[in-house]
């Protein structure tokens, strides 16, 4: 039979796109009391067995109020790879369920099944995934799926994020999938039906730093070399109660990566924006020179993922090597600076931004 299949690591991000699946499934069913929802939610051999019954039940009970039918069989979290999905009992109760599934041929009645999370390696997942109408849901906490989630969610409003906009949310949020989506349901709430733009500054202003992120406003205003939207940045930091030393750390973690970029453009060894491939490459041929590491650190390029560093880098062209440098030295400096006046600090760093960009932008003009 056709069945839908909606499955994730993020029971969160499942639960919603089949939500609304279901909702539109709902629709096309002309009698509410023909719509059945069993949850699947199972702790112990037991309570799968128990799910898997009620759920075949539904399957073939026949509805009384109207000619078509739909089944929904929801938060399945017994194909995952746990104690309770890895128990015999378990895997004989989800063959019994691909076996109604495989032998269930009533066109009347529509299946929709939602799991998180799943062991993409078991047999019954892939059975799901070949034979159903299937969705795997990759977003989790990769930066560039949540950057691609929440510009989903914003066009689906009529909305639009700018320049950096959603790569600033997703960093503030912490690269939370439930944090992303919820800030950009408020961003588009405080829009209105007129405005379409969510714009870095307005992401800035409205959503709070809610996650472990080394992102901050101010680092990603200061590598645009907008001076003025610098200072603003610097000065909100410091109304919202943050401290300089992670500013400065985030500041410096950037500058050491861009360093590395300048450094292999400026030898020839790198032309055009980096891709998978091309850092690959590059590792291979300069990873000794630069530090081989293991885990992800802004002291080796070759750890950084591409697609961050082709954002990271956009400015690029408009800094010389010789101005990175002259940036990483006005940071220790300000670092030593706020270590003998600790009650500056905001001063300290407006100071520096202004040393630091003002030649550029006079170069600029």
């Amino acid at each position: 039979m056709a069945f839908i299949f909606i499955a994730g690591s993020d029971d969160f991000l499942v639960k919603r796109k089949a939500g609304r699946d279901w909702e539109r499934i709902a629709q096309s069913v002309s009698d509410p009391n023909s719509l059945e929802i069993i949850d699947g939610q199972a702790g112990n051999i037991d309570e799968v067995n128990k799910t898997v019954t009620q759920f075949t039940s539904a399957l073939q009970t026949v509805s009384m109020f109207a000619p078509e039918k739909a089944v929904w069989f929801r938060n399945i979290t017994f194909l995952g790879d746990s104690v309770t999905g890895r128990a015999k009992g378990t895997q004989e109760a989800v063959e019994r369920l691909l076996e109604v599934l495989d032998s269930f041929a009533d066109p009347a009645v529509q299946v929709l099944l939602s799991a998180a999370p799943v062991d993409r390696r078991k047999k019954a997942y892939k059975w799901l995934h070949k034979n159903g109408h299937s969705t795997f849901i990759e977003a989790g906490k990769n930066e560039d799926g949540l950057v691609a989630l929440a510009e989903a969610e914003a066009e689906a409003a009529g909305k639009a994020f700018t320049g950096r906009a959603a790569l600033i949310l997703v960093e503030l949020a912490g690269g939370n999938a439930r944090l992303v989506l919820g800030e950009t349901q408020k961003l588009i709430t405080y829009l209105g039906p007129e405005e379409t733009a969510i714009t870095p500054e307005l992401v800035s202003q409205l959503v709070p730093s809610l996650g472990e992120s080394d992102f901050f406003e101010a680092a990603e205003a200061f590598y645009s070399l907008d001076l003025d939207h610098t200072l603003s940045a610097i000065h909100r930091h410091f109304f919202a109660g943050h401290d300089a030393r992670p500013l400065i750390s985030s500041l410096q973690n950037r500058n050491r990566l861009l360093i590395q970029i300048k450094a292999l453009e400026a030898g020839g060894a790198l032309r055009g924006r980096l891709s998978k491939g091309t850092l690959e490459s590059l590792a291979g041929d300069y990873g000794a020179y630069f530090g081989n590491a293991s885990t992800k650190s802004s002291f080796c390029l070759f750890s950084q993922n591409p697609w961050y560093l082709g954002r990271l880098s956009e400015a690029l062209h408009r800094i010389s090597l010789r101005a990175l440098l002259d940036f990483q030295e006005a940071f220790r400096e300000a670092f030593l600076e706020i270590i003998d006046r600790p009650h500056e600090q905001e001063s300290i760093l407006s100071a520096m931004a202004v040393r630091c960009l003002t030649p550029l932008q006079q170069r600029a003009g």
